[in-house]
Protein backbone atom coordinates (compact mmCIF):
# COMPACT_ATOMS: atom_id res chain seq x y z
CA UNK A 1 0.00 0.00 0.00
CA UNK A 2 1.15 3.53 -0.77
CA UNK A 3 0.91 5.84 2.23
CA UNK A 4 1.57 9.58 2.56
CA UNK A 5 2.78 11.29 5.72
CA UNK A 6 2.66 15.04 6.19
CA UNK A 7 1.30 17.73 8.49
CA UNK A 8 1.73 20.94 10.41
CA UNK A 9 2.20 21.43 14.11
CA UNK A 10 1.34 24.58 16.01
CA UNK A 11 -0.04 25.29 19.47
CA UNK A 12 -1.63 28.73 19.13
CA UNK A 13 -1.94 30.93 22.21
CA UNK A 14 -4.57 33.45 21.18
CA UNK A 15 -3.58 35.67 24.12
CA UNK A 16 0.11 35.82 23.13
CA UNK A 17 1.41 39.10 21.72
CA UNK A 18 3.34 37.76 18.70
CA UNK A 19 1.30 36.21 15.86
CA UNK A 20 2.54 33.16 13.98
CA UNK A 21 3.35 34.57 10.55
CA UNK A 22 4.22 32.84 7.30
CA UNK A 23 7.78 34.19 7.53
CA UNK A 24 8.20 32.50 10.89
CA UNK A 25 6.90 29.17 9.61
CA UNK A 26 9.23 29.37 6.61
CA UNK A 27 12.20 30.31 8.81
CA UNK A 28 11.71 27.12 10.82
CA UNK A 29 11.15 24.83 7.83
CA UNK A 30 9.41 23.08 6.26
CA UNK A 31 10.91 19.61 6.26
CA UNK A 32 10.41 17.98 2.87
CA UNK A 33 10.75 14.44 1.53
CA UNK A 34 13.77 12.52 2.77
CA UNK A 35 14.72 15.53 4.90
CA UNK A 36 11.65 14.77 7.01
CA UNK A 37 12.90 11.22 7.53
CA UNK A 38 16.40 12.34 8.46
CA UNK A 39 15.14 14.83 11.02
CA UNK A 40 12.49 12.73 12.74
CA UNK A 41 13.20 9.01 12.25
CA UNK A 42 15.49 8.77 15.28
CA UNK A 43 13.40 11.10 17.46
CA UNK A 44 10.45 10.26 19.68
CA UNK A 45 8.07 12.66 17.92
CA UNK A 46 4.80 11.88 16.13
CA UNK A 47 6.40 11.50 12.72
CA UNK A 48 8.86 8.99 14.15
CA UNK A 49 5.94 6.73 15.06
CA UNK A 50 4.53 6.93 11.56
CA UNK A 51 7.95 6.16 10.09
CA UNK A 52 8.50 3.25 12.47
CA UNK A 53 5.10 1.71 11.72
CA UNK A 54 5.72 1.84 7.98
CA UNK A 55 9.22 0.39 8.30
CA UNK A 56 7.84 -2.56 10.26
CA UNK A 57 5.20 -3.38 7.63
CA UNK A 58 6.55 -4.94 4.44
CA UNK A 59 3.39 -4.00 2.53
CA UNK A 60 3.76 -0.26 3.18
CA UNK A 61 5.56 2.25 0.98
CA UNK A 62 5.75 5.42 3.05
CA UNK A 63 6.09 8.65 1.06
CA UNK A 64 7.21 11.61 3.22
CA UNK A 65 5.83 14.84 1.79
CA UNK A 66 6.04 18.03 3.82
CA UNK A 67 5.88 19.04 7.48
CA UNK A 68 5.66 22.51 9.07
CA UNK A 69 6.54 22.97 12.73
CA UNK A 70 6.71 26.28 14.60
CA UNK A 71 7.35 26.98 18.25
CA UNK A 72 4.10 27.87 20.06
CA UNK A 73 3.22 31.56 19.89
CA UNK A 74 0.20 33.68 19.00
CA UNK A 75 -2.62 33.19 16.53
CA UNK A 76 -1.65 31.96 13.05
CA UNK A 77 -2.07 34.66 10.42
CA UNK A 78 -4.58 34.07 7.64
CA UNK A 79 -1.76 34.24 5.09
CA UNK A 80 0.24 31.58 6.91
CA UNK A 81 -2.59 29.08 7.20
CA UNK A 82 -3.58 29.46 3.55
CA UNK A 83 0.01 29.01 2.38
CA UNK A 84 0.58 25.98 4.60
CA UNK A 85 -2.70 24.39 3.57
CA UNK A 86 -1.94 24.97 -0.12
CA UNK A 87 1.49 23.38 0.27
CA UNK A 88 0.08 20.30 2.01
CA UNK A 89 -2.72 19.85 -0.52
CA UNK A 90 -0.48 20.32 -3.55
CA UNK A 91 1.97 17.75 -2.19
CA UNK A 92 -0.86 15.25 -1.78
CA UNK A 93 -2.38 16.00 -5.16
CA UNK A 94 0.86 15.92 -7.15
CA UNK A 95 2.18 12.70 -5.61
CA UNK A 96 -1.02 10.62 -5.31
CA UNK A 97 -3.03 8.47 -5.48
CA UNK A 98 -2.90 7.16 -1.92
CA UNK A 99 -4.10 4.13 -0.03
CA UNK A 100 -3.88 5.97 3.31
CA UNK A 101 -2.81 9.29 4.82
CA UNK A 102 -0.88 9.67 8.08
CA UNK A 103 -1.41 13.24 9.25
CA UNK A 104 0.58 14.85 12.06
CA UNK A 105 -1.35 17.76 13.60
CA UNK A 106 -1.26 19.40 17.02
CA UNK A 107 -4.95 19.98 17.66
CA UNK A 108 -4.67 23.44 19.24
CA UNK A 109 -3.89 25.48 16.15
CA UNK A 110 -5.99 28.63 15.68
CA UNK A 111 -5.81 31.13 12.84
CA UNK A 112 -7.21 34.62 12.39
CA UNK A 113 -9.99 33.31 10.15
CA UNK A 114 -10.28 29.62 11.05
CA UNK A 115 -10.18 29.23 14.81
CA UNK A 116 -10.34 25.44 14.38
CA UNK A 117 -7.32 25.50 12.09
CA UNK A 118 -6.56 21.78 12.49
CA UNK A 119 -10.14 20.90 11.61
CA UNK A 120 -10.06 23.23 8.60
CA UNK A 121 -6.89 21.67 7.20
CA UNK A 122 -8.15 18.15 7.87
CA UNK A 123 -11.44 18.90 6.12
CA UNK A 124 -9.57 20.21 3.08
CA UNK A 125 -7.45 17.05 2.98
CA UNK A 126 -10.60 14.91 3.18
CA UNK A 127 -12.22 16.79 0.30
CA UNK A 128 -9.10 16.30 -1.81
CA UNK A 129 -8.57 12.56 -1.28
CA UNK A 130 -12.23 11.58 -1.09
CA UNK A 131 -14.30 9.64 1.41
CA UNK A 132 -12.73 6.23 0.87
CA UNK A 133 -9.06 6.93 1.69
CA UNK A 134 -8.31 6.28 5.37
CA UNK A 135 -6.89 9.29 7.21
CA UNK A 136 -5.17 8.66 10.55
CA UNK A 137 -4.37 11.59 12.85
CA UNK A 138 -2.39 11.74 16.08
CA UNK A 139 -2.93 14.86 18.16
CA UNK A 140 -1.06 16.39 21.06
CA UNK A 141 -2.67 15.79 24.45
CA UNK A 142 -3.36 19.54 24.63
CA UNK A 143 -5.63 19.42 21.60
CA UNK A 144 -8.94 21.25 21.70
CA UNK A 145 -10.73 18.50 19.82
CA UNK A 146 -13.66 19.48 17.58
CA UNK A 147 -16.33 17.24 16.12
CA UNK A 148 -15.01 18.21 12.68
CA UNK A 149 -11.53 16.97 13.61
CA UNK A 150 -13.06 13.56 14.32
CA UNK A 151 -15.66 13.43 11.54
CA UNK A 152 -13.10 14.13 8.80
CA UNK A 153 -10.71 11.40 9.96
CA UNK A 154 -10.88 7.62 9.96
CA UNK A 155 -8.83 7.03 13.10
CA UNK A 156 -7.81 9.59 15.73
CA UNK A 157 -5.76 9.28 18.88
CA UNK A 158 -3.82 11.60 21.20
CA UNK A 159 -0.71 11.42 23.32
CA UNK A 160 -1.48 10.06 26.77
CA UNK A 161 1.42 11.47 28.77
CA UNK A 162 2.20 14.99 29.98
CA UNK A 163 5.06 15.76 29.76
CA UNK A 164 4.69 14.15 26.35
CA UNK A 165 6.87 11.06 26.34
CA UNK A 166 4.73 8.84 24.10
CA UNK A 167 4.20 10.67 20.77
CA UNK A 168 6.14 8.02 18.86
CA UNK A 169 4.27 5.15 20.52
CA UNK A 170 0.83 6.67 20.02
CA UNK A 171 1.54 7.62 16.42
CA UNK A 172 2.72 4.09 15.65
CA UNK A 173 -0.51 2.70 17.15
CA UNK A 174 -2.55 5.10 15.02
CA UNK A 175 -0.66 4.22 11.85
CA UNK A 176 -1.04 0.49 12.49
CA UNK A 177 -4.81 0.98 12.73
CA UNK A 178 -4.81 2.82 9.40
CA UNK A 179 -2.96 -0.05 7.73
CA UNK A 180 -5.52 -2.50 9.13
CA UNK A 181 -8.31 -0.38 7.68
CA UNK A 182 -6.71 -0.54 4.23
CA UNK A 183 -6.53 -4.34 4.51
CA UNK A 184 -10.21 -4.51 5.50
CA UNK A 185 -9.39 -6.05 8.88
CA UNK A 186 -11.19 -3.41 10.96
CA UNK A 187 -13.97 -0.85 10.48
CA UNK A 188 -13.39 1.92 13.03
CA UNK A 189 -16.15 4.03 14.52
CA UNK A 190 -15.37 6.89 16.89
CA UNK A 191 -17.24 8.62 19.70
CA UNK A 192 -16.28 12.05 21.07
CA UNK A 193 -17.49 13.35 24.43
CA UNK A 194 -16.76 16.88 25.62
CA UNK A 195 -17.90 17.84 29.11
CA UNK A 196 -18.04 21.59 29.84
CA UNK A 197 -14.73 21.40 31.69
CA UNK A 198 -11.35 23.13 31.49
CA UNK A 199 -8.35 21.75 33.36
CA UNK A 200 -5.91 24.16 34.96
CA UNK A 201 -2.47 23.86 33.41
CA UNK A 202 -0.96 23.10 36.83
CA UNK A 203 -3.13 19.99 37.16
CA UNK A 204 -2.40 18.46 33.77
CA UNK A 205 0.53 16.24 34.75
CA UNK A 206 -0.40 12.64 33.96
CA UNK A 207 1.63 11.20 36.83
CA UNK A 208 -0.25 13.45 39.26
CA UNK A 209 -3.68 12.75 40.71
CA UNK A 210 -6.39 12.92 39.43
CA UNK A 211 -5.08 12.86 35.85
CA UNK A 212 -3.10 9.70 36.61
CA UNK A 213 -6.29 7.89 37.58
CA UNK A 214 -8.15 9.10 34.50
CA UNK A 215 -5.33 7.94 32.22
CA UNK A 216 -5.32 4.55 33.95
CA UNK A 217 -9.07 4.30 33.46
CA UNK A 218 -8.66 5.03 29.76
CA UNK A 219 -5.92 2.41 29.45
CA UNK A 220 -8.16 -0.17 31.09
CA UNK A 221 -11.05 0.70 28.77
CA UNK A 222 -8.74 0.21 25.78
CA UNK A 223 -8.34 -3.48 26.72
CA UNK A 224 -12.06 -4.23 26.36
CA UNK A 225 -13.02 -6.53 23.46
CA UNK A 226 -13.71 -4.61 20.29
CA UNK A 227 -11.94 -1.45 21.45
CA UNK A 228 -9.21 -0.16 19.17
CA UNK A 229 -8.09 2.99 20.99
CA UNK A 230 -9.02 5.34 23.83
CA UNK A 231 -7.73 8.90 24.21
CA UNK A 232 -7.95 11.84 26.58
CA UNK A 233 -7.29 15.38 25.39
CA UNK A 234 -6.66 17.73 28.30
CA UNK A 235 -7.34 20.76 26.14
CA UNK A 236 -5.44 24.02 25.79
CA UNK A 237 -6.95 26.84 27.87
CA UNK A 238 -4.85 29.54 26.17
CA UNK A 239 -6.62 29.08 22.83
CA UNK A 240 -9.87 31.04 22.95
CA UNK A 241 -11.89 28.82 20.61
CA UNK A 242 -15.31 27.18 20.57
CA UNK A 243 -13.72 23.74 21.04
CA UNK A 244 -11.70 24.64 24.14
CA UNK A 245 -11.74 22.10 26.95
CA UNK A 246 -11.31 18.44 27.79
CA UNK A 247 -12.28 15.74 25.31
CA UNK A 248 -12.63 11.96 25.52
CA UNK A 249 -12.42 9.78 22.43
CA UNK A 250 -13.05 6.08 21.98
CA UNK A 251 -12.49 4.07 18.80
CA UNK A 252 -14.09 0.66 18.38
CA UNK A 253 -14.34 -1.90 15.62
CA UNK A 254 -17.80 -1.17 14.30
CA UNK A 255 -19.52 -0.77 17.70
CA UNK A 256 -20.80 2.80 17.99
CA UNK A 257 -22.68 2.10 21.22
CA UNK A 258 -19.55 0.79 22.96
CA UNK A 259 -17.49 3.77 21.77
CA UNK A 260 -20.09 6.20 23.11
CA UNK A 261 -20.35 4.35 26.41
CA UNK A 262 -16.59 4.49 27.03
CA UNK A 263 -16.26 8.16 26.08
CA UNK A 264 -19.15 9.11 28.37
CA UNK A 265 -17.79 7.05 31.28
CA UNK A 266 -14.45 8.82 31.10
CA UNK A 267 -16.06 12.24 30.78
CA UNK A 268 -18.27 11.58 33.80
CA UNK A 269 -15.26 10.42 35.83
CA UNK A 270 -13.43 13.66 35.01
CA UNK A 271 -16.49 15.72 35.91
CA UNK A 272 -16.67 14.06 39.33
CA UNK A 273 -13.13 15.27 40.15
CA UNK A 274 -13.46 18.69 38.50
CA UNK A 275 -12.56 20.64 41.66
CA UNK A 276 -9.34 18.62 41.92
CA UNK A 277 -8.46 19.78 38.40
CA UNK A 278 -8.09 23.37 39.61
CA UNK A 279 -4.71 24.68 40.73
CA UNK A 280 -2.70 27.58 42.14
CA UNK A 281 1.02 28.28 41.99
CA UNK A 282 3.38 29.69 44.62
CA UNK A 283 4.40 33.36 44.70
CA UNK A 284 7.78 34.25 43.21
CA UNK A 285 9.20 35.62 46.48
CA UNK A 286 8.13 32.59 48.50
CA UNK A 287 9.57 30.19 45.93
CA UNK A 288 12.91 32.03 45.77
CA UNK A 289 13.26 32.08 49.55
CA UNK A 290 12.44 28.38 49.71
CA UNK A 291 14.95 27.57 46.98
CA UNK A 292 17.66 29.72 48.57
CA UNK A 293 17.41 27.85 51.89
CA UNK A 294 16.90 24.35 50.48
CA UNK A 295 19.13 21.60 51.86
CA UNK A 296 19.37 19.80 48.51
CA UNK A 297 19.95 21.20 45.04
CA UNK A 298 19.12 21.88 42.30
CA UNK A 299 15.72 23.39 42.92
CA UNK A 300 13.79 23.92 39.70
CA UNK A 301 11.41 26.90 39.58
CA UNK A 302 8.77 26.52 36.89
CA UNK A 303 7.94 29.92 35.39
CA UNK A 304 4.34 29.12 34.47
CA UNK A 305 3.48 32.61 33.19
CA UNK A 306 6.27 32.48 30.60
CA UNK A 307 5.61 28.97 29.36
CA UNK A 308 7.24 29.09 25.93
CA UNK A 309 5.72 25.71 25.09
CA UNK A 310 2.29 27.32 25.39
CA UNK A 311 3.05 30.40 23.30
CA UNK A 312 4.70 32.92 25.61
CA UNK A 313 7.59 35.09 24.31
CA UNK A 314 10.31 33.65 26.58
CA UNK A 315 11.55 37.04 27.78
CA UNK A 316 9.75 37.37 31.13
CA UNK A 317 11.94 38.97 33.79
CA UNK A 318 9.69 38.67 36.85
CA UNK A 319 11.76 35.92 38.47
CA UNK A 320 15.13 37.46 37.61
CA UNK A 321 14.09 40.87 38.95
CA UNK A 322 12.82 39.33 42.19
CA UNK A 323 16.06 37.36 42.64
CA UNK A 324 18.03 40.60 42.33
CA UNK A 325 15.72 42.36 44.78
CA UNK A 326 15.95 39.54 47.33
CA UNK A 327 19.71 39.05 46.76
CA UNK A 328 19.18 35.37 45.87
CA UNK A 329 22.14 34.13 43.85
CA UNK A 330 22.91 30.88 42.07
CA UNK A 331 20.17 31.22 39.44
CA UNK A 332 20.26 29.77 35.96
CA UNK A 333 17.84 31.86 33.90
CA UNK A 334 17.26 31.95 30.15
CA UNK A 335 15.82 34.85 28.16
CA UNK A 336 14.97 35.42 24.53
CA UNK A 337 16.77 38.67 23.71
CA UNK A 338 18.50 38.77 20.31
CA UNK A 339 19.66 42.36 20.78
CA UNK A 340 21.53 41.45 23.96
CA UNK A 341 23.03 38.40 22.25
CA UNK A 342 24.35 40.68 19.51
CA UNK A 343 25.84 43.04 22.10
CA UNK A 344 27.65 40.11 23.76
CA UNK A 345 28.92 38.90 20.40
CA UNK A 346 30.32 42.36 19.68
CA UNK A 347 32.07 42.38 23.07
CA UNK A 348 33.43 38.81 22.81
CA UNK A 349 34.01 35.98 25.26
CA UNK A 350 35.72 37.20 28.43
CA UNK A 351 34.44 40.76 28.10
CA UNK A 352 32.48 42.51 30.82
CA UNK A 353 29.10 43.74 29.58
CA UNK A 354 26.33 45.91 30.97
CA UNK A 355 22.94 45.04 29.49
CA UNK A 356 19.20 45.60 29.86
CA UNK A 357 17.90 42.08 29.29
CA UNK A 358 14.44 40.68 28.63
CA UNK A 359 11.10 42.35 29.02
CA UNK A 360 11.07 43.69 25.49
CA UNK A 361 7.95 42.04 24.05
CA UNK A 362 5.24 43.71 26.13
CA UNK A 363 4.44 44.97 29.63
CA UNK A 364 2.83 41.70 30.73
CA UNK A 365 6.10 39.81 31.06
CA UNK A 366 8.07 42.37 33.08
CA UNK A 367 10.48 45.21 32.40
CA UNK A 368 14.06 44.88 31.13
CA UNK A 369 16.47 44.04 33.95
CA UNK A 370 19.93 45.61 34.23
CA UNK A 371 22.76 43.10 34.55
CA UNK A 372 26.52 43.41 34.61
CA UNK A 373 28.75 40.43 34.09
CA UNK A 374 31.24 38.47 32.02
CA UNK A 375 30.45 36.81 28.71
CA UNK A 376 31.32 33.14 29.27
CA UNK A 377 30.11 31.57 26.02
CA UNK A 378 28.94 32.41 22.51
CA UNK A 379 27.52 29.83 20.07
CA UNK A 380 24.94 29.25 17.33
CA UNK A 381 22.34 27.80 19.72
CA UNK A 382 22.08 24.39 18.06
CA UNK A 383 22.19 21.32 20.27
CA UNK A 384 20.94 17.74 20.34
CA UNK A 385 19.34 15.60 23.03
CA UNK A 386 18.82 11.88 22.44
CA UNK A 387 17.31 11.36 25.90
CA UNK A 388 13.70 11.64 27.06
CA UNK A 389 12.32 15.08 26.21
CA UNK A 390 8.86 16.60 26.10
CA UNK A 391 7.34 15.92 22.68
CA UNK A 392 10.15 13.55 21.78
CA UNK A 393 12.13 16.18 19.90
CA UNK A 394 15.86 15.62 19.41
CA UNK A 395 17.29 18.61 17.54
CA UNK A 396 17.06 22.13 18.97
CA UNK A 397 17.86 25.56 17.60
CA UNK A 398 17.69 28.58 19.92
CA UNK A 399 19.51 30.84 17.45
CA UNK A 400 22.74 32.59 18.42
CA UNK A 401 23.27 32.48 22.20
CA UNK A 402 25.38 34.14 24.85
CA UNK A 403 25.98 33.06 28.45
CA UNK A 404 26.65 35.85 30.95
CA UNK A 405 27.83 35.23 34.52
CA UNK A 406 26.52 38.26 36.37
CA UNK A 407 27.78 40.05 39.47
CA UNK A 408 24.65 38.74 41.21
CA UNK A 409 26.03 35.22 40.64
CA UNK A 410 23.39 34.39 38.05
CA UNK A 411 24.00 32.42 34.88
CA UNK A 412 21.88 34.24 32.30
CA UNK A 413 21.57 32.39 29.00
CA UNK A 414 20.50 34.81 26.27
CA UNK A 415 19.07 33.38 23.07
CA UNK A 416 17.74 34.68 19.78
CA UNK A 417 14.66 32.44 19.47
CA UNK A 418 12.06 31.67 22.15
CA UNK A 419 12.85 28.30 23.64
CA UNK A 420 11.36 26.50 26.62
CA UNK A 421 13.72 24.75 29.02
CA UNK A 422 12.86 21.15 28.13
CA UNK A 423 16.33 19.65 27.77
CA UNK A 424 19.32 19.41 30.10
CA UNK A 425 21.44 19.45 26.94
CA UNK A 426 20.60 23.15 26.72
CA UNK A 427 22.80 23.80 29.77
CA UNK A 428 25.42 21.21 28.91
CA UNK A 429 25.88 22.67 25.43
CA UNK A 430 26.46 26.07 27.07
CA UNK A 431 29.22 24.63 29.25
CA UNK A 432 27.15 24.24 32.43
CA UNK A 433 26.60 21.17 34.58
CA UNK A 434 22.89 21.10 35.50
CA UNK A 435 23.72 19.36 38.78
CA UNK A 436 25.95 22.26 39.78
CA UNK A 437 23.25 24.92 39.36
CA UNK A 438 21.66 25.67 42.76
CA UNK A 439 18.44 27.09 41.25
CA UNK A 440 17.22 26.48 37.71
CA UNK A 441 14.42 28.65 36.32
CA UNK A 442 12.58 26.62 33.69
CA UNK A 443 10.07 28.37 31.49
CA UNK A 444 7.25 25.85 31.40
CA UNK A 445 4.88 23.82 33.54
CA UNK A 446 5.05 20.12 32.70
CA UNK A 447 7.31 20.22 29.64
CA UNK A 448 10.53 20.64 31.69
CA UNK A 449 9.69 17.69 33.94
CA UNK A 450 10.98 14.98 31.61
CA UNK A 451 14.40 16.62 31.65
CA UNK A 452 14.62 17.87 35.23
CA UNK A 453 12.62 15.53 37.47
CA UNK A 454 15.45 12.96 37.40
CA UNK A 455 17.89 15.46 38.95
CA UNK A 456 15.75 18.01 40.80
CA UNK A 457 15.63 18.01 44.57
CA UNK A 458 12.36 19.91 44.26
CA UNK A 459 10.25 21.40 41.49
CA UNK A 460 8.08 24.42 42.34
CA UNK A 461 5.30 25.81 40.13
CA UNK A 462 5.27 29.61 40.28
CA UNK A 463 2.26 31.87 40.05
CA UNK A 464 3.96 34.25 37.61
CA UNK A 465 2.20 36.81 35.40
CA UNK A 466 2.13 36.32 31.64
CA UNK A 467 0.05 35.14 28.72
CA UNK A 468 0.27 31.58 30.09
CA UNK A 469 -0.56 32.46 33.68
CA UNK A 470 -2.05 29.67 35.78
CA UNK A 471 -4.59 32.26 36.93
CA UNK A 472 -6.89 32.01 33.92
CA UNK A 473 -9.31 34.46 35.52
CA UNK A 474 -7.10 37.23 34.10
CA UNK A 475 -7.77 36.05 30.52
CA UNK A 476 -10.63 37.67 28.61
CA UNK A 477 -12.35 34.99 26.54
CA UNK A 478 -14.69 35.64 23.62
CA UNK A 479 -15.25 32.26 21.97
CA UNK A 480 -14.85 29.57 24.64
CA UNK A 481 -17.88 27.43 25.56
CA UNK A 482 -20.29 28.89 28.10
CA UNK A 483 -21.13 27.77 30.69
CA UNK A 484 -17.89 25.96 31.51
CA UNK A 485 -16.34 24.89 34.80
CA UNK A 486 -14.46 26.45 36.58
CA UNK A 487 -15.26 29.81 34.94
CA UNK A 488 -18.96 29.40 35.69
CA UNK A 489 -19.06 27.55 38.99
CA UNK A 490 -22.70 26.42 38.65
CA UNK A 491 -22.12 24.66 35.31
CA UNK A 492 -24.04 21.38 35.00
CA UNK A 493 -23.16 18.25 33.04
Amino acid sequence: MRVATLGFHHESNTFAPVPASLDQFLASGPDVGDGLIRKYAESQATLAGFIEAAAADADVELVPLVYFDLNPMGTITAEALEAISARLLSALDENGPWDAILLALHGAAASEVHRDADGEVLERVRRLVGAEVPIAVTYDMHANVSARMVDCATVVNTYMTNPHLDPRLRARECADLAFRVVRGEIHPVMALEKPPLAVNILRQGTTDSPMAELVAMAAQAATRPGVLSVSIAEGFPYADVEEMGMAFLAVTDGDADLAGEIARELARAAWEVRTELEGDGISIDEALRRAATADARPVVLLDVGDNVGAGSPGDSTHVLAAAQRLAVGGLFHSLCDPASVAACADAGVGATVELEVGGKTDDLHGDPVAIRGVVRMLDDGKFEDAGPTHGGFRFYDAGPRALVHTLDDHMVLLMSHPRGNTSRAELISAGLDPLEQPIIVAKGVHSPRAAYEPIAAEMIQLNTPGCTSADVSVLEYTYRPRPMFPYERDTRY
